[in-house]
C-alpha cells in the first residue's frame, strides 16, 4: 500500500513537471529563457515622467523581484522610434524578459492603429527571436485609449506574450494619482509596479524552476 502511495506521489511530480515544461511553454514562447535581464521598455511612463529618481516602476520593480532590471523608458517614444532604438536598448541587453509599454504617443500622435499594430508585432517577434519572454502592457484605462485592449491583447495571443490588462485603470481619472494630466506620481507608479509584478511574477518563477530542474 505504502508503495502505490509513493507511486502515485511520483507520477503528480512527473506531471506536474511536464505541465510547466510543456504546456506553459507553449502558451509563453521563452518560458526557458537562460538570460540575466528584465527590461522595462517604453515610454515617458516606463521613463517615470511625473516622479522623483526611484520612484519609477522599473525601480519599484526591481525591489521586488531577484533579477537586474534596466529602465530603458524614453519619453515622447512611439512604437516606430522605439523599434529603432530596439537592437541597441534592449536585444543587446541579455533580456530574460521585455516589458513593452507602449502606444500612448501613437494615439497623441494620431498614428493608424495598423501601424502601431505592425510596429508592435515587429518589436515582439525581435525580442522573442533574441529568446526573451515579452509581456505586453495594456495601456488602456482611459476613454481615449481604450481601443488599445483588444489589439494589444491579440498580439499577446498570437505571439504567446505575456499580456498585462489595465494598469492605467483608475489612474487617468484620479487626481490624487498623477502629476499632470497624463502621467502617474509616485502613488500611481506604486500601483502600476504592483499590477505589472501580479502578472509577471509566475513566469518568473516557472522560469527559476526550469533553470533549476535543468541543472
Amino acid at each position: 500500500m505504502r508503495k502505490n502511495k509513493i507511486f502515485v506521489i511520483g507520477l503528480l511530480g512527473l506531471f506536474g513537471l511536464l505541465g510547466l515544461t510543456g504546456c506553459a511553454k507553449r502558451e509563453i514562447k521563452n518560458l526557458n529563457s537562460k538570460s540575466t535581464n528584465i527590461i522595462c521598455f517604453g515610454d515617458s511612463i516606463t521613463f517615470g515622467s511625473g516622479a522623483e529618481s526611484g520612484e519609477n516602476y522599473p525601480s519599484l520593480l526591481a525591489k521586488m523581484i531577484n533579477f537586474p532590471v534596466i529602465n530603458a523608458g524614453a519619453g515622447g517614444d512611439t512604437t516606430s522610434s522605439a523599434l529603432n532604438r530596439l537592437e541597441s536598448d534592449v536585444l543587446e541587453k541579455e533580456p530574460l524578459l521585455v516589458i513593452v509599454e507602449l502606444g500612448g504617443n501613437d494615439f497623441l500622435n494620431k498614428v493608424p492603429i495598423e501601424v502601431t499594430i505592425k510596429n508592435m508585432r515587429e518589436i515582439v517577434e525581435k525580442i522573442q527571436n533574441k529568446e526573451a519572454m515579452v509581456a505586453i502592457v495594456d495601456i488602456g484605462g482611459g476613454i481615449f485609449l481604450g481601443g488599445y485592449h483588444k489589439v494589444f491583447y491579440k498580439i499577446a495571443k498570437e505571439r504567446g506574450a505575456i499580456f498585462i490588462p489595465k494598469v492605467l485603470g483608475e489612474i487617468f481619472t484620479n487626481p490624487n494619482l498623477k502629476s499632470d494630466y497624463i502621467h502617474p506620481n509616485a502613488e500611481g507608479y506604486k500601483i502600476i509596479t504592483q499590477r505589472i509584478y501580479r502578472v509577471i511574477r509566475p513566469y518568473l518563477e516557472k522560469n527559476a524552476l526550469l533553470r533549476e530542474s535543468q541543472k
